[in-house]
Formats: C-alpha cells, structure tokens, sequence
C-alpha cells in the first residue's frame, strides 16, 4: 500500500517546462551522461539515459557511477518546481542500493519528493532498466537501483539595496 503524495504550497510549471527544455540542451555531466527529463509531475520526474558501450566497464556492465550520478542529478532537479522562486537545492546525503546489473537499454529514474519543508527536502528515486522496442517501460523493465536522499534548501540570497 503506497503512501499519499505530499501536497505542495507552490508547483511552478514553467520552472518544470524549463527544465525539460534544459535537459534536451544539457551540457556539463548531464550532458555527457545523456540525462533528458521525459515527465514532469508536482514533486515528481522521469529522466531516461540511454546505456552507451562508453558507460559500461570493461566487463560491460554499466558502470555504478553512472547510476549514482543520475540519482544524485535527480536528486535536486525534482525539487525546483516546488521550491519557491529562486531558492536552490543541495545535495546533503543520499543512499543507493545496486539490485541488478545493467548491460544495455534505457534506464528510468522516477524521483518523488517524499517532505519538503523550508530548509530540506527528502527524495525518493526508483531506478528501472528497460530493453524493450525504443526503451519504453514495459514488460521487460526492472528494478535496478532504489535510493532515497536528502537536499539543503537553499532561499535566495537578498540582494543589497542600492
């Protein structure tokens, strides 16, 4: 039996359209990595990474690292449509439990903010693995990594007057 979904003081949709549009431009780590936000809900997200000959190990597993960087990345994405306006998320602890090698496919992190308060938030993220026709999530998806972390709020810093 699944808990309620938290209700959220503020969901902005144009922060949450913005990061979609973001992802499919990333740069840096996420870019690298291939991370594109595919569903945008209040308090939760679905990124997707496709799995390259160059994320896997020489024993052609995905390398843990990489699983770990999408956590984290996550993470703190899934906070900013709910945080107010120009507050900032930082992560402070997460904990990840490796369930299944990955070989190939798309992996799916669904993150969910579990609390939210002024100054944390909890975040919980199921990572699946699918090898089905296009990556979709279907029949063959599985559970490969369940995490849940911790990220410091951060509110906007005042500007000085002047």
């Amino acid at each position: 039996m699944g808990e309620p979904a938290p209700e959220f003081d503020h969901y902005d949709e144009d922060v949450a359209r913005g990061l979609v549009q973001a992802h499919a431009r990333a740069a840096g780590l996420p870019g690298w990595l291939g991370i594109r936000l595919v569903e945008t809900w209040p308090g939760g997200l679905c990124a997707q990474v496709e799995v390259r000959d160059e994320l896997l190990t020489p024993f052609r597993n995905l390398h843990g690292g990489v699983l770990a960087a999408l956590v984290d990345h996550v993470l703190g994405t899934v906070c900013y449509p709910v945080m107010p306006a120009g507050s900032w998320a930082a992560t402070t602890e997460f904990k990840l439990n490796y369930l299944a090698p990955v070989t190939g496919g798309i992996l799916s992190a669904v993150a969910e903010v579990v609390s939210l308060t002024k100054r944390t938030a909890v975040v919980r993220i199921a990572v699946t693995n699918s090898t089905g026709p296009g990556g979709r999530p279907d029949d063959s998806a599985r559970l490969v990594c369940s995490a849940q972390g911790t990220v410091l709020v951060m509110a906007p810093k005042a500007r000085p007057e002047g």
